[in-house]
């Protein structure tokens, strides 16, 4: 269950991604039956990541798109032996959650850090689930039923994002995601060396942000894209430099994210196409890029160091390409999506009589 499937009309956001890859994932499994619910504005079946999936009427929970209820789900509560949520602090998952109680039926949660309006505004829900399944050490850390979290980690497509051949003289860096403050972008333009160009890719959501971007990027190789197709940004990672996320927990305005990064998405992508990583030490990061072996891991909050790592791969190409190659073997190991799914499962069995 997500809390929301928009498919065609409308955006898909991580917790939906993640929950589309993982059921595909289970799926191939054959060892059990698999069924992706989310909410719309209408009963309908859409088709995310390849994975049929069916959307039931929700009502928005004080008025928030993400935040959904309705009694549509009570059927696919009966069917299920346990249910996933991919969302903590929603209504939905809470009372999910109740019903499993009531029922006798095991249900998780995976907190994809986002959440709205619901009861755990007021009361500790954590131990209303059965288990809570992490992206990250950062994220179980901080739950308050540690007892009760177990680790799986996030998974990229190791099919889709693969390696290309390393010719010649790789000079671009590759920033991917959401393009907001806490994500740092500034400082890596900042710490730009002459030589080395940027490429800016993913929503301009902040609009005061991308304007200080712009005005930043004056002067410099800097090319800010916007959101491309998936065909194009599989091609941006193959011919990347490296792939660069310098997310900080308190950005340039002053402003405190808390939990900038849960895990990291755009270095695993990253990675699995044979690019190093060059990354901050905020939020989780640490736990995807092993410093010095699959990229460079630096503070947060410094374009001269994020400038040091991109000389450093510029310079050596031949490291580079032994980084890369180091990341894609780390990914394929530890997330892939089947991977993701054993862990997964595991701990469903371990909650079925």
């Amino acid at each position: 269950m997500v809390p929301a499937l928009f498919g065609s009309e409308g955006t898909i956001g991580g917790a939906e991604r993640y929950a589309s890859e993982l059921s595909r994932a289970m799926s191939r499994r054959g060892d059990s039956a698999v069924q992706l619910i989310g909410y719309g504005d209408r009963t309908t079946e859409t088709v995310v990541g390849g994975m049929v999936a069916e959307m039931i009427r929700g009502w928005k929970v004080r008025g928030e798109d993400f935040n959904r209820i309705g009694a549509g789900v009570i059927p696919y509560v009966r069917w299920a032996d346990l249910i996933h949520c991919h969302q903590h602090h929603i209504m939905s998952s809470s009372l999910l959650a109740l019903l499993g109680r009531v029922s006798g039926r095991p249900v998780v949660a995976t907190d994809h850090g986002g959440g709205g309006f619901d009861f755990s505004r007021y009361l500790d829900t954590e131990r209303w689930f059965s288990a809570h399944l992490h992206v990250s050490e950062f994220s179980r850390a901080r739950s308050a039923a540690v007892d009760l979290s177990r680790v799986v980690l996030g998974g990229v497509d190791i099919d889709r994002f693969q390696p290309g051949p390393w010719l010649g003289d790789r000079h671009r860096a590759l920033f991917v995601g959401r393009v907001l403050p806490h994500k740092g972008v500034d400082d890596l333009i900042r710490g730009l060396p002459s030589g080395i160009g940027l490429d800016v890719v993913g929503p301009l959501v902040d609009e005061r942000y991308a304007a200080d971007l712009g005005r930043l990027a004056e002067g410099r190789d800097v090319a800010i894209h916007g959101p491309v197709s998936e065909e194009m940004l599989v091609t941006m990672y193959r011919n990347a430099l490296c792939v660069a996320l310098p997310s900080v927990t308190r950005d340039c305005y002053g402003q405190v994210t808390e939990v900038p990064e849960l895990l990291g998405q755009s270095l695993l992508e990253g990675m699995a196409s044979g690019v190093p990583a060059v990354c901050t030490t905020a939020g989780a990061m640490r736990e995807v890029v092993a410093d010095g072996v699959t990229g460079f891991v630096v503070g947060e909050n410094d374009p001269d160091a994020l400038g040091a790592s991109l000389r450093e791969l510029h310079g050596d190409q031949e490291l580079a390409r032994i980084m890369g190659g180091r990341g894609r073997k780390r990914v394929v190991q530890h997330f892939s999506w089947d991977a993701v799914a054993d862990r997964c499962v595991g701990v469903y069995r371990s909650l079925l009589p």
